[in-house]
């Protein structure tokens, strides 16, 4: 039973080499990671409490953003009895929500922190499978959900991922990077690593964003015992589709980020500079809940230097590797990637090794890499019709050479289309209700905001050239 369909030089080969999303089958029949149900979790953690996102399960026209969202402590118990319809004496915070009308979120936990006191559990988790030995739970996060629980579209600046699926289902919406442009990329909430989409992928607002037309939507139902691959950029919408879910995944570090991590540094600057200028009494709740807190300019240059350090030694070593043609390759690095809070309050540049780290897992040549072993057990996710991914059901080859068919009449049917009030206190998004009857914007609605000028500002494509001018400069 410990065969698997592709070996760990194989799958890495792939994984690193694939520019589209794919999930691979049979890969981790013998993880005891497969036994991470949340009631055998709440037994392992014993009673220790951890935050959960709660949102509303009505539709509105723009995303459920973090800061928009309720948060609670609780256990996994108390989430299972809320989850399970049990007494509201046994749901402890989750009593105050209706399970009808919300949804809860434990989102990106990572998996050393909340068992540091269990680091005997990390061997669950077996990513060496994949090509990348000494990987395992450390380097990873945990992800528990009720039915409705989602993640706003967006993009990772950093690498690419492996998600494991090990209870219930989950939907992937997944955009190629090519149609950045038709998912209007915004920073704001601004988190480092993430670009957010101003489209509410469920329930679009195509009259307000009539380019989400011509995007090109990649769904799939991912399920108990498969890992799906999210290429480098690749946008994605997550959502919880059973009544419990527990994923698990691990970003793997790629050549790229170290240009991409200059990016960021750029990005945040700017973001920071720009909307702590602002008065305060505005109320735009412009920083993600997963930041701690708008950092110094001061501190933001050092990490912008950091960055473009880190960046031409990357280069330096590049090159060097090249000119020894007997090298064996950069070492892997095994310690833990975390996407997000990659940086604490109070970390001084001379401490801070996020942008040090040498240059990772190189890219094979084209000409190495055999045809991609597309089957059963690696299946591609292909791209469907806007009308199909939106509107009708869905269809994803499964292991067994089947197909799995979404019974849904209407994807994500189940919500009502309904708006509520707005909580997050934005310019932009508050310009979208600005309405006339028909859905038409009012002419009166002319004047400028601070988030209009970010959205161009730090729009990604402008940031990749300034980093590039930057990166021209150093190297003069």
């Amino acid at each position: 039973e410990d065969v698997k369909p592709f070996t760990p030089e194989k799958t890495k080969e792939i994984v690193m080499s694939l520019q589209q999303p794919a999930v691979f089958c049979n890969m981790v029949h013998n993880w005891p990671a497969l036994h991470w149900n949340v009631k055998y979790l709440s037994a392992v953690l014993e009673g220790k409490p951890i935050q959960f996102r709660l949102g509303l399960k009505t539709m509105d026209l723009v995303p459920q953003f973090e800061t928009s969202c309720s948060y609670v402590e609780a256990t996994l118990e108390e989430f299972l009895a809320w989850s399970c319809g049990q007494p509201s004496c046994l749901s402890g915070p989750f009593s105050c929500y209706d399970y009808s009308k919300y949804w809860a979120y434990a989102d990106y936990k990572y998996v050393a922190k909340i068992f540091e006191d269990k680091p005997e559990i990390f061997q669950d988790v077996r990513w060496s499978d994949f090509g990348f030995p000494g990987r395992s739970g450390k380097e990873s996060t945990l992800w528990i959900g009720s039915e409705g629980a989602n993640t706003p579209c967006h993009l990772d600046s950093y690498g690419c991922n492996l998600v494991l699926q090990v209870q219930g289902r989950k939907r992937w919406h997944l955009f190629p990077p090519g149609d950045t442009s038709f998912l209007y990329p915004t920073r704001i909430p601004y988190e480092e690593s993430s670009i957010f989409s101003k489209v509410n992928i469920a329930n679009p607002d195509l009259k307000r964003f009539p380019e989400f037309r011509n995007s090109t939507a990649h769904v799939v139902t991912l399920s108990p015992g498969q890992v799906l691959l999210v290429p480098r950029h690749w946008w994605h919408y997550v959502e919880s589709i059973d009544p419990v879910t527990v994923s698990i995944n691990s970003w793997i570090e790629l050549d790229a980020d170290h240009e991409a991590r200059v990016e960021e540094a750029i990005t945040r600057m700017l973001v920071c500079a720009i909307k702590s200028a602002e008065n305060p009494s505005d109320g735009d709740l412009w920083l993600n809940p997963t930041e701690v807190e708008a950092t110094s300019h001061e501190i933001n240059l050092q990490y912008l230097n950091k960055a473009v350090s880190a960046y031409l030694k990357c280069q330096e070593t590049s090159v060097s590797g090249q000119a020894r043609s007997s090298s064996t390759g950069a070492k892997q690095r095994t310690n833990a990637s975390h996407k997000r809070k990659r940086r604490e309050v109070g970390c001084e540049p001379e401490s801070c090794t996020l942008l040090t780290q040498e240059c990772d897992f190189p890219t094979p040549k084209a000409e190495e890499l055999q045809k991609i072993p597309f089957g059963p057990h690696l299946i591609q996710v292909l791209p469907q019709s806007h009308k199909t991914s939106m509107r009708g059901p869905v269809a994803v080859q499964s292991d067994s050479g089947d197909f799995l068919h979404e019974n849904e009449g209407e994807h994500f049917g189940k919500l009502p289309c309904k708006r509520k009030r707005l909580l997050m206190s934005n310019d932009c998004e508050t310009a979208a209700h600005q309405m006339d009857s028909d859905c038409s914007p009012c002419t009166s609605q002319t004047t400028l905001s601070t988030n209009d000028l970010l959205d161009c500002l730090v729009n990604p494509r402008v940031i990749s050239l300034v980093a590039q001018l930057l990166l021209e400069r150093m190297r003069v």
